[in-house]
């Protein structure tokens, strides 16, 4: 970084917060001598900067001074438009217009030559958006409840069902085009992540009291095995497009590692909770998983394996009708 940027970051950080020479340092990736020497150019320079002693202490500006806006070098610039342009990429925010708005006032502030530096990167460097169709109608009220800590009773429109849910918002998140919410559910007893889109109404309630907080039962799954009343470690062989298929859960993504030139492999603890997960995600895999362990989780695909056989068994009359046709085709 070169020095004149670092002093510009410098008075840029200070007009947001109080700032210690050592976490000046530590953003900045220079030595804490080295921004003690900068703080005495800026001061030489004019800059209005004092410090406080003590705990709370730090450098501070001047109140009221400030630099002009969008001082931006190619680097930052180009680092703002890429998020921005992955963001209209997606169906749904809680950003709908400014994120056009703050992208086209970006580029009229930014010199011509600035621009052209960073436009041809822009075009060749993305951020792979899947697309949605989906609309997320509650997206924009879900993050004011869940920055308030707000309780909510939502309706809710999963897979197989519509009901209203007691909910405690706790994180919203977007991934693989879709928007998420982790929050605690009194209806299920524990924290499960939810899709936003699934939210029809959402209403504000009363925090629960600790009873009921608690008493939440555990959701029925379509196992036939008793449930692991504990954590249960899961081992499963992958191939190449298994392992790109696991990759894109939120969950287990990260722990996918390549064994061989041919081989994937995934390795983790399953809450008890998401047992049912387990066993409907590695049966989706079909022959690009094998599941090493445990013999339960085996058994639970091979169970739902022999239903889909059954259910695409050819009856007998197609089968005699087949021969039928073969015996008269061989004369």
């Amino acid at each position: 970084m070169k020095r004149t940027d670092r002093l510009m970051d410098i008075v840029l950080a200070l007009q947001q917060r109080p700032e210690t020479a050592q976490s000046l340092a530590e953003k900045l990736e220079v030595s804490k001598r080295t921004i003690l020497r900068d703080m005495q150019s800026l001061s030489e320079m004019g800059i209005p900067l004092y410090s406080v002693t003590g705990p709370s202490g730090g450098f501070r500006l001047m109140e009221g001074y400030r630099l002009s806006p969008l001082q931006l070098d190619s680097q930052e610039a180009m680092t703002v438009l890429f998020a921005l342009k992955a963001l209209t990429k997606m169906a749904d925010t809680p950003f709908n217009r400014a994120r056009w708005t703050v992208m086209d006032k970006i580029s009229a502030a930014l010199p011509d030559d600035l621009l052209r530096q960073i436009d041809p990167v822009l075009r060749h460097v993305q951020m792979d958006v899947p697309e949605r169709k989906v609309k997320t109608p509650q997206l924009s009220a879900l993050m004011e409840h869940t920055a308030k800590s707000r309780w909510l009773k939502v309706l809710y429109r999963s897979v197989s069902r519509r009901r209203w849910l007691q909910l405690k918002p706790e994180r919203l998140y977007t991934a693989h085009g879709f928007w998420y919410c982790e929050a605690f559910s009194v209806t299920h007893g524990e924290r499960r992540t939810f899709r936003v889109d699934r939210m029809e109404r959402m209403e504000m309630t009363d925090e629960p009291g600790e009873q009921q907080g608690m008493s939440g039962r555990r959701p029925e799954l379509d196992v036939k095995q008793p449930v692991p009343a504990t954590p249960t470690r899961i081992v499963a062989k992958l191939s190449y497009r298994g392992a790109l298929l696991a990759e894109q859960d939120e969950h287990i993504g990260e722990l996918v590692k390549q064994i061989s030139d041919e081989e994937w492999e995934v390795d983790f603890m399953c809450p008890p909770s998401e047992f049912g997960w387990a066993v409907r995600f590695f049966f989706s895999l079909g022959t690009d998983a094998t599941v090493i362990a445990p013999q339960t989780l085996r058994y639970e695909i091979y169970r739902l394996a022999s239903e889909l056989c059954s259910r695409y068994k050819p009856e007998q009359k197609a089968e005699n009708a087949g021969k039928g046709e073969k015996s008269h085709d061989s004369f």
